[in-house]
Formats: structure tokens, sequence, C-alpha cells
């Protein structure tokens, strides 16, 4: 399974909010910031947060694809 936050920063952007203030806002270490953005896993409650504050749904800032074989 591979994961990408490549929804998250579009939708950081089309928000106008940039890392540092959504790291802020959503109470999140920079090391949490820091997993994201090299498509890491962080815990469930960190991208919760992230929801929270972006007023979206995991869907909008996470995408999750099986490995094909």
């Amino acid at each position: 399974m591979s994961r990408s936050y490549k929804k998250l920063w579009k939708l950081m952007i089309d928000k106008e909010i940039n890392k540092t203030e959504l790291t802020k806002k959503a109470k999140i270490s920079t090391n949490s910031m820091a997993k994201l953005g090299r498509n890491e896993s962080v815990p469930i409650e960190t991208l919760e947060k992230i929801c929270a504050v972006l007023e979206c749904t995991l869907d909008d800032i996470v995408e999750i694809s099986g490995d094909e074989q």
C-alpha cells in the first residue's frame, strides 16, 4: 500500500494556508508535517486534526493505492 498527500498540498494552496500555519492551527508536530511531506505514515489522529482545520474529509487530503501485482 502506498499513500500520497498531494491532495493535501493542493487543498492548502486553495485555502491559502501554509505548512507553518496548518501545524499551529491543527496542533500537530513539525515532525508529523515532515512525514506528510515524505508521504510517510502518520497517526489517523493527526489527519483528523488537519481535516478539522481545513473543514474537509480524509478523502480530500490523502490518496491510498494498493500495489499492483
